[in-house]
């Protein structure tokens, strides 16, 4: 039987119902790491004879797509495709599909919930309140202040709508505007950096950028408006970590909060374990909802891509 290789956590155990689909089209599943991201050499050890291949995060190299001699389709489960190399997969015949949109709900109720708790100070609170501490810090309401976005695509419009419902202003920084995108209130494209000048929350919704060069560095920080809370739910690589360790120490960024990471588990925890700073393990998109929606593209993605002659 042809096989396919599946790696995404949500689905590596292989209980959920929609994979049933693959199996009953005639194709069996491997699973490198049930429940962990795989290392390399497991998921090297899984490509040789695979001809679909529902990804996740990992990186997927060239070495790695050369490995893979029969791989015809790779169907991510999510939005992202910049930890693939598009261009050799291109060579070699290899067709890449998105689940565009099928998380878009969790990671944008996770940004403006981080957005939301940041305002109150709610992980300090819970923190010395579970230590003994009866400890009360001032919070500030969110009516009135400006939040900045970078990137205004699906999960983008999503933020800005919940962030216009709590009265907030709203300025996005988008590559491609799109002008038909126009909610009522207080909603405006902008510049980059006139919304990092204006901006009380940043909240990042962009891809990587070429190169892993990052969106925020040292120029950027120094331009913020003072006290910034600045939410990654996007990439770990849009924000220079030495640029936002000074701006955190010097109080431009009043606090972090990440739930994107390079490596999962991060290599470094330095950031992390800093006090100012939030993290949550990638569970933006990590709800039944969005498994769903994004299992259920996925899997037709690679059956319909699957069903066409190739190599």
């Amino acid at each position: 039987m042809p096989t396919i290789v599946v790696t995404p956590r949500s689905l590596s155990l292989g209980d959920h119902p929609l994979l049933a689909r693959l199996r009953e089209a005639g194709y069996q599943l491997a699973f490198p790491s049930p429940g962990r991201q795989p290392t390399r050499a497991q998921l090297q050890a899984s490509m040789a004879d695979a001809v679909g291949y529902l990804a996740g995060v990992e990186r997927i190299d060239a070495a790695l797509l050369a490995a893979a001699p029969s791989l015809r389709v790779i169907s991510r489960n999510g939005t992202g495709v910049d930890a693939i190399d598009l261009e050799k997969a291109e060579e070699l015949g290899i067709t890449i599909c998105r689940a565009e949109g099928a998380n878009a709900e969790g990671v944008a109720e996770l940004a403006f919930g981080l957005i939301l708790g940041a305002a109150r100070g709610l992980q300090a609170a819970e923190s010395a309140l579970k230590e003994g501490h009866w400890q009360r810090s001032k919070g500030r309401e969110l009516e009135g202040k400006t939040l900045g976005l970078a990137g205004c695509g699906r999960i983008g419009r999503r933020v800005a709508g919940f962030a216009l419902a709590f009265g907030m202003e709203v300025l996005a920084h988008d590559a491609f505007p799109d002008p038909r995108f126009a909610p009522p209130g207080r909603f405006a494209f902008a510049p980059l950096d006139l919304v990092l000048r204006r901006a009380d929350y940043l909240s990042l919704h962009c891809p990587a950028l070429p190169g892993g060069r990052p969106l925020l560095d040292a120029a950027a920080f120094a331009a913020v408006k003072p006290g910034l809370v600045l939410v990654n739910t996007a990439r770990e690589s849009l924000v220079d970590q030495a640029a936002l360790f000074a701006a955190l120490d010097a109080g431009r960024v009043a606090e972090y909060a990440i739930d994107a990471f390079d490596h999962e588990p991060p290599e470094d925890w330095s950031l992390i374990r800093h006090p100012r700073v939030q993290a949550t393990p990638h569970i933006g998109g990590f709800t039944d909802e969005s498994i769903d929606r994004a299992t259920a593209v996925a899997v037709d993605n690679l059956l319909a891509n699957l069903a066409r002659p190739g190599r």
